[in-house]
């Protein structure tokens, strides 16, 4: 089956309306057959309280975004995806602006997928590191 970047886009981002990344403003911008990417605004909605990118609102732009990549692999008729661990490394604040996630497939299994998010900025400074584990379950009827 061919790769249909359009559609992939129009379901992520039909899927997040009244969730956690429409909460977040989180857009789903860009696929491949191997990558997943999204942006969220960096403003008070998502400061810790010293006004910077709160490590929460990344660590949830991560999940989001490498959570729906696992969709590409499965079919969401018959199966369902589990973040089931997360690690991420916060290397540069940020006060403002734009980020934007790509998650890339590292390890495609029929039971797990692991990802690589690489979060940066405008200027494409890496802002966090993080890997994602998610579990591929059958979907209960």
């Amino acid at each position: 089956m061919m790769f249909d970047r359009e559609k992939m886009l129009q379901l992520c981002n039909d899927w997040s309306k009244n969730t956690l990344m429409n909460t977040l403003d989180i857009v789903y911008t860009d696929a491949g057959e191997d990558f997943l990417t999204a942006t969220m605004p960096v403003n008070p909605r998502v400061h810790q309280p010293m006004g910077l990118l709160h490590g929460g609102a990344t660590v949830a732009l991560a999940e989001s975004v490498g959570s729906a990549a696992s969709l590409m692999f499965v079919n969401p008729e018959k199966q369902e995806v589990r973040g089931i661990e997360i690690s991420a490394n916060h290397l540069k604040s940020k006060r403002e602006g734009m980020v934007t996630a790509t998650a890339k497939i590292i390890h495609k299994g029929a039971s797990i997928h692991l990802w690589e998010i690489r979060i940066v900025d405008e200027e494409g400074k890496l802002i966090s590191l993080c890997k994602l584990t998610n579990m591929v379950l059958s979907r209960r009827q």
